[in-house]
């Protein structure tokens, strides 16, 4: 198995006997809630079609997994998502076959997929790569696999020796801690998460905040000490621990 990492997406690769593209997070119709908030920005769902179909041009997968919150809406689909969606999903079923993850903002996604292109909420084991969205503990059949995970949105504050910063979408890597989870005991190899950044350019949560409160099954059960950090385009920054250096500052 070999991972190719998207700076442009961000997207994943993951290349075994076929070739599976995989982005998390895109909430399209985030713009409609936030103009509920007082927050008017226009649609760029378009914009976020183009980004992914440039990486599927570039990568040529096999298959696309979207890793669930395709939409944004909850418990609710906005009109914007009932405008959108559909055409979205025509192109990309145009250009590779597709799968998605089921995540906690896609009440309603039956209505854009087929039964075929919907894997379970648990998620599931796809050319030996476990594939989830991220709010739910895993099905045990993922257990001795990498789990390619979405939902968390990890977010880095990174700066230098002269203290120039910038906040930058990360990768999360860790060994995952299996009684947690709930997988039953067995001689297989060790299980190891991946969590993605979110394909929205307008999410992102602090990754430090996610250390000191985890919030979701997967992130309580991963070994922390043992996590690292990779940027969209796979440059490794280094273990969490560099970053909870200048982190520790920030509010909660």
């Amino acid at each position: 198995m070999t991972l190719g990492f998207f700076g442009g997406g961000p997207a994943l690769l993951v290349s075994n006997t076929m070739r599976v593209l995989s982005v998390a997070d895109l909430h399209l119709g985030i713009e409609s809630d936030l103009a509920r908030h007082g927050l008017h920005f226009r649609s760029r769902s378009r914009d976020r079609l183009e980004r992914l179909e440039a990486c599927i041009n570039d990568a040529a997968p096999d298959l696309l997994i979207i890793l669930g919150d395709l939409k944004h809406g909850v418990p609710y689909t906005s009109r914007q998502e009932f405008r959108e969606i559909p055409g979205i999903v025509e192109r990309l079923r145009s250009l590779v076959p597709v799968r998605i993850v089921p995540g906690n903002h896609d009440t309603g996604i039956e209505r854009f997929f087929e039964p075929e292109e919907i894997l379970p909420k648990e998620g599931a084991v796809v050319d030996g790569t476990g594939y989830v969205h991220g709010h739910m503990y895993p099905d045990p059949s993922l257990a001795g696999h990498l789990i390619i995970a979405g939902h968390h949105h990890p977010l880095a504050s990174l700066r230098d020796e002269v203290g120039c910063a910038m906040r930058s979408p990360v990768y999360l890597f860790s060994p995952a801690n299996e009684q947690c989870l709930g997988f039953p005991p067995g001689d297989r190899e060790s299980t190891r998460v991946l969590f993605m950044p979110a394909f929205n350019e307008l999410s992102g949560y602090d990754l430090v905040r996610t250390v000191r409160d985890p919030f979701s099954p997967l992130s309580r059960c991963i070994r922390w000490d043992a996590a690292e950090v990779f940027l969209p385009d796979g440059t490794f920054i280094g273990p969490v621990s560099s970053l909870e250096e200048y982190g520790a500052d920030q509010e909660p």
